[in-house]
């Protein structure tokens, strides 16, 4: 008895026809497309360098080193170089120091502040007209310790001994214009204040005897 033989398997256990693999047409390349994903990720990384080199950036700007009272006038030694960012802040220029060393401050300003626009002004209101500076040399217990330039003070008669009269406020809110220098004797007296000018006469007058007391305003730099 014969057996008839079936026909061998191929390896993916198909024969015949079904053996036959179907034909897959090629990719289709797109370099448009390619070309744009190049782009955009040059493109971010550009951005990104421009974003880290624009935080570091610094310009130069003024800074204020001494207090400086409302309506006085900057000084050179009251002002210096230093770098910030170059956004987010109203700054001044190092550039335009001239400008501000010809203006007022327009309000106290303290050590350490950066000088905005808003903080000086082209004329002083407290140097103007009906002003006068009047130069005081007080002794120890005639004017409290730590007084500086731009605080307020009240200017006071103090009668002497053999002067008639009782102790009145001859300027009620004098600006301090001016420090003598502490260096020299550790506690100088010398004062240069702004008062009214009907007031000044007075003042001098009895600072030249002795008769002349500050009392600092707290509260009002």
């Amino acid at each position: 008895m014969r057996t008839s033989e079936k026909p061998a398997a191929n390896a993916a256990g198909l024969s015949g026809p079904a053996s036959r693999k179907l034909p897959v047409p090629p990719r289709e390349r797109k370099p448009a497309l390619a070309a744009l994903a190049v782009l955009l990720i040059l493109g971010g990384a550009l951005a990104t360098t421009l974003l880290v080199l624009g935080s570091g950036e610094r310009v130069s700007a003024i800074r204020v080193t001494q207090q400086i009272g409302a309506g006085q006038k900057f000084s050179q030694q009251a002002i210096e170089e230093v770098k910030i960012a170059a956004e987010g802040i109203d700054y001044v220029s190092w550039s335009q120091r001239a400008q501000v060393l010809d203006s007022f401050a327009a309000v106290t300003i303290l050590p350490g502040t950066l000088l905005t626009s808003e903080m000086g002004v082209r004329a002083s209101s407290e140097l103007g007209p009906g002003k006068a500076t009047v130069g005081l040399a007080l002794k120890p217990g005639q004017m409290p310790a730590g007084v500086q330039q731009g605080d307020r003070v009240q200017v006071i008669f103090v009668p002497s001994r053999t002067s008639q009269g009782e102790s009145r406020v001859l300027a009620a809110g004098a600006l301090v214009f001016a420090v003598g220098d502490r260096s020299r004797t550790g506690n100088s007296g010398q004062l240069t204040v702004v008062v009214d000018s009907g007031a000044a006469r007075e003042i001098v007058m009895y600072a030249s005897s002795g008769e002349i007391a500050v009392a600092e305003l707290t509260g009002t730099r």
